[in-house]
């Protein structure tokens, strides 16, 4: 009952601090880092729970934990209570049981071992995603909640038409069953099957994002709060790519490899349009936005790719991303709070003011650019290594998001930190440096972008076994090293 409890936890501290009288955000955050414990728990425990829900249609409440749903599992699990702190100041007490729900909603995305459980919980994390973004952000925050919302919609839509025709499959097959375990020694046809994989594709492809189905993404972080970006972006978004390797290459791995050719390319389309667009961006929050379009095209590249340093690679960028971008966000929205605006162009020269926030921004900036000894890059490089054995030419256009991701970054933190502001100017007032709670709620992100940039192997470990059994049921095998035949003589 471990995992129950696990998702019981945080929606339960929503409806408490929904509905105490007093300090309901000190309830949050309590609930919160209670979620944490027993997520390490849970995720230690790896217990699994199979019970029957809907018997009539084959529906159990089925959980369990393999390596990428304990890193999920974790990485949602401490990032909450980090956005918690981050928020105390701008939110209401609505925002943050909010918060816990979502975080309930997507840990039993997370853990479902039933594809019904995992639509149900899909769809359910729509409902306090579209009240964070409606209730706090900017001026246009009420539009940009619907577009998002009626994106997810038409998503869930089409992953509803999936899990109707597993349900056909599997009945056909002599008993209706939504067990993973079940619909993975089915013998699907093959146009069923790949029928069934456009449209699991296709509402992943929404969550995650991926071109062309990603224009909700910047107008959504432009208008949330940075907070309610960062459980967008680094938790919710993940259920896409989560998606892809635990229902596409795991239900439907034939039509996996028939679709590969069209997935890479769109991949390597999200790749290369998402820099551009971040690199003319000016709003701050629209910039980060947009770079998580170029990363998770090099996410999806790496799964379709169909090789363990690929998968294994995407995988770790689940969750580097996810500190990375985190931090990111976070230290933009202190920079906003204090400057009253998200327009680049109305700041400059900084760094002076604020060295703290300049170095931190640097540093998370950095990490999302793959820089050496920083946890991306581990990540970066498994790809681009599944990308040139995939084919050069794949290859030698993702390598592009090395050059782009430097520059997006670099002229952003140039045009926000250095140059020498004119005193007349009104925005020219001083800026605050980070207080010691900021940098509290920074430090841990810092410290995982270090720990796991020289030391990635808990990651890898976490991973690996994930990967073989994936790749092993898709029917996919990595390349033999070529080895070149010594020369006669010697």
């Amino acid at each position: 009952m471990t995992l129950s409890l696990l998702c019981l936890v945080p929606f339960v501290g929503g409806l408490v601090s929904a509905t105490v009288p007093a300090r309901p955000k000190v309830w949050a955050f309590g609930f919160a880092l209670a979620t944490l414990v027993v997520a390490i728990i849970a995720c230690a425990a790896a217990d699994a729970e199979d019970h029957t829900w809907i018997g009539a249609l084959g529906v159990h409440w089925a959980l369990g934990l393999d390596g990428l749903g304990r890193l999920m599992v974790l990485l949602t699990a401490a990032l909450v209570p980090i956005v918690m702190v981050a928020a105390v100041k701008d939110h209401g007490p609505r925002w943050y049981s909010w918060a816990l729900v979502l975080e309930a909603f997507a840990l039993v995305v997370f853990c479902a071992q039933d594809v019904f459980t995992f639509y149900v919980f899909f769809e359910a994390t729509l409902i306090p995603a579209y009240f964070m973004i409606g209730g706090w952000g900017g001026a246009g925050r009420a539009r940009a909640a619907l577009k998002f919302l009626m994106y997810q919609l038409g998503g869930g839509l089409v992953l509803l038409g999936a899990v109707i025709g597993l349900f056909v499959e599997s009945a056909d097959a002599g008993t209706p069953s939504y067990l993973i375990s079940d619909l993975q020694q089915l013998d699907i046809g093959t146009t069923a099957g790949r029928w069934i994989f456009v449209a699991l594709f296709t509402a992943f492809a929404v969550k995650a994002p991926l071109f062309p189905l990603h224009t909700w993404l910047a107008d959504t972080t432009e208008q949330a709060t940075p907070p309610t970006s960062v459980l967008l972006v680094c938790v919710l978004d993940k259920i896409g790519t989560f998606g892809m390797i635990r229902l596409c290459l795991g239900l439907v791995p034939e039509a996996s490899r028939w679709a590969t050719p069209v997935v890479v390319a769109l991949a390597l389309v999200s790749i290369v349009y998402g820099a551009f667009l971040a690199i003319g961006q000016d709003d701050l929050l629209r910039l980060i936005g947009l770079t998580s379009l170029s990363h998770f095209g090099l996410i999806t590249l790496g799964i379709f790719a169909l090789s363990s340093q690929g998968v294994s690679g995407a995988i770790l960028y689940m969750v580097n991303h996810g500190v990375a971008t985190a931090a990111m966000f976070l230290v933009a929205g202190f920079l906003i709070t204090r400057r009253g605006t998200a327009s680049i162009s109305s700041m400059r020269g900084l760094e002076k003011a604020a060295p703290v926030m300049a170095g931190l921004f640097l540093v998370a900036g950095l990490a999302t650019a793959g820089l050496p000894g920083l946890s991306q890059f581990v990540s970066e490089i498994l790809v681009l290594i599944s990308a040139f054995d995939y084919h050069w030419f794949v290859g030698a256009i993702a390598v592009t998001a090395v050059v782009l991701a430097a520059i997006y970054v670099l002229w952003a933190y140039q045009r926000l930190f250095t140059g020498t502001v004119d005193p007349d100017e009104p925005a020219a007032a001083p800026t605050r440096d980070l207080t010691r709670r900021e940098v509290g709620v920074l430090a841990p992100l810092v410290a995982g972008l270090l720990v796991f940039g020289f030391y990635p192997a808990p990651l890898l470990d976490a991973a690996n076994p994930l990967v073989d059994d994936v790749l092993q049921h898709a029917g996919v095998t990595d390349a033999p090293p070529v080895v070149a035949a010594p020369e006669e003589g010697q």
